[in-house]
């Protein structure tokens, strides 16, 4: 069964939230109080969605081609992540934090897909 879809739906997820991290804190620094969409609570909700998708779709990839690299990324991706949620909402530290996060569990779902095929 051919489920690429779902680590291709990861990394769309992943660059939606680069956009958000990146523009949101342009946006925090020019306008305060700005809620909804840019709210802290979305890190949460977006950690939450993550977290499934990456583990399905990277022990399915490692199942099929045994390397392990895709989790490890994957793992710390996550764990960069989650260790955001703790910061405060706009600090540098969240910003850096959640991007760098999200570019490795991007770069697992990627190499995934890449040795998947």
């Amino acid at each position: 069964m051919n489920d690429s879809w779902i680590d291709r739906s990861a990394v769309s997820l992943s660059g939606l939230c680069l956009v958000h991290c990146l523009i949101g804190s342009l946006l925090l620094v020019a306008v305060s109080g700005v809620g909804g969409f840019w709210s802290h609570n979305v890190h949460a909700i977006g950690l939450a969605v993550a977290m499934p998708l990456a583990g399905v779709a990277l022990y399915r990839g490692v199942r099929e081609h045994g390397r392990w690299l895709v989790a490890g990324l994957g793992l710390a991706g996550v764990s960069l992540m989650a260790a955001a949620l703790f910061e405060g909402h706009g600090n540098p530290s969240e910003v850096i934090l959640t991007v760098c996060g999200v570019a490795l569990l991007a770069a697992a779902h990627l190499l995934n897909l890449r040795w998947k095929a």
